[in-house]
């Protein structure tokens, strides 16, 4: 007998079918109509996220910021989908296309991956955020998010899928799971002949599990262990300005900066001035020894901490040798998501820029800037870590893969 969870897939594969050949200008005009309904409908959305803010009091204030959903962040949400719709819709032409020399024509067609499935934590974003991206690139979505967020995600839902019905659209585009039971992801991840890519959005935790236990495709999203090194050829001011954005401006998320790590040769100089403007804003510092030297009532760091995603108003600091040295550091320790060097010094911005290992490496600007609204491609579905298929932030054409359409007149192999 066929499962509820196997029916979801097969109506997200019809879903999936439909959605593939709609035309760009109609999935523009609901993804508007999307937005203006989030809108319209914000008061239920708000009160839907206040219950489960109620349920999630005794959480850690991490856990609870990515939770709590306000007016500006709705709007936010909105202005994603409309950002969405006015980006060019990736399977409405062709890559590329050549004759062979048996005269046989051939294009490389971008089209849907099919029927995504995304799991993820008290995230409400992400219900949005998701359904814009694989709405607009032609897939369907199935989302499994957390417990905690669960009133948060059926409130979004109902607006979204209202919006694809009053369009005569198939609601089944966009499905939401809400049986929050670990049983249900763990066969969400094994969904195989239904879910064609698998994505975590969370904590390492979360991916892990997933990675471990998926059966299906998944792309590894979400962990972000970044680092800032202040170079010896690095400015002052900027470095503390950017170290303080990295770490103070959003601490919960994947993009925020974790460790910090300065040149021996201006360490004394800088490290001080930085150590007070962190601590300015409540953030507790946990140094090696070389910084501890420095500013002595730091916490000592242990071996954990430079391998841990604090998420919160933490950050470890050491002092290195040389720009090497921090290279070394960071690919040893790092999650793969997000660097930077800050530094006047050309030459060492540009060894940093290649030896780096990561999906996004910057020189003298925050590593908060990972994120698919910043770079410019609407919403993200999340923030790939890994190297195949798709790295960095995930927007409409990590969303599609690509089909050979190839025309003859009546050739055949010799």
């Amino acid at each position: 007998m066929i499962t509820t969870l196997e029916e979801m897939g097969q109506a997200a594969q019809n879903a999936a079918a439909e959605l593939a050949i709609l035309p760009a200008a109609k999935k523009n005009t609901v993804l508007n109509a999307m937005a203006d309904a989030l809108a319209a409908h914000r008061q239920a959305i708000l009160t839907a996220n206040a219950d489960d803010l109620v349920n999630a009091a005794d959480l850690p204030a991490k856990f609870v910021d990515r939770l709590r959903l306000t007016d500006a962040r709705i709007q936010d949400m909105a202005t994603g989908l409309r950002q969405v719709a006015g980006l060019p819709d990736p399977t409405a032409q062709a890559d590329k296309g050549w004759t062979t020399d048996a005269g046989l024509h051939i294009v490389q067609q971008r089209v849907p991956l099919g029927v995504v499935g995304i799991i993820f934590e008290a995230r409400p974003n992400v219900t949005v955020d998701a359904a814009g991206l694989t709405f607009k690139s032609g897939n369907a979505v199935i989302l499994r998010g957390g417990k905690e967020a669960l009133r948060s995600n059926m409130a979004l839902a109902k607006v979204l899928q209202d919006v694809l019905a009053n369009h005569g659209l198939p609601v089944a585009a966009i499905q939401l799971i809400t049986d929050t039971s670990h049983a249900t992801a763990q066969a969400l991840m094994r969904l195989n002949g239904y879910v064609d890519v698998l994505i975590p959005r969370g904590g390492a935790g979360l991916i892990q599990t997933v990675v471990k236990n998926a059966t299906v495709p998944v792309i590894e999203t979400g962990a972000g262990n970044c680092h800032i090194y202040v170079d010896q050829g690095a400015d002052l001011q900027m470095a503390e300005n950017i170290v303080v954005n990295a770490k103070v401006q959003r601490p919960s998320v994947c993009n925020a900066a974790e460790k910090l790590l300065i040149h021996q040769d201006v360490a004394a100089d800088y490290l001080p001035v930085l150590a007070a403007a962190l601590r300015a804003h409540g953030v507790e510092l946990r140094g090696d020894a070389r910084a501890r030297a420095i500013v002595p009532d730091m916490i000592p760091a242990t071996a954990a901490d430079w391998d841990t995603e604090y998420n919160d108003l933490i950050m470890a600091v050491k002092v290195v040798d040389s720009l090497d040295a921090a290279i070394a550091h960071i690919n040893t320790h790092n999650t793969k998501h997000s660097e930077a060097i800050i530094t006047n010094d050309y030459t060492a911005s540009q060894r940093f820029l290649q030896r780096i290992d990561a999906a996004c490496v910057y020189v003298n600007a925050s590593t908060r800037f990972t994120d698919g609204f910043e770079f410019g491609f609407g919403a993200e579905i999340g923030i790939s870590t890994q190297k195949l298929h798709a790295r960095g932030p995930m927007g409409l054409t990590q969303l599609t893969t690509i089909k050979y359409e190839i025309r003859g007149d009546g050739q055949v192999r010799s």
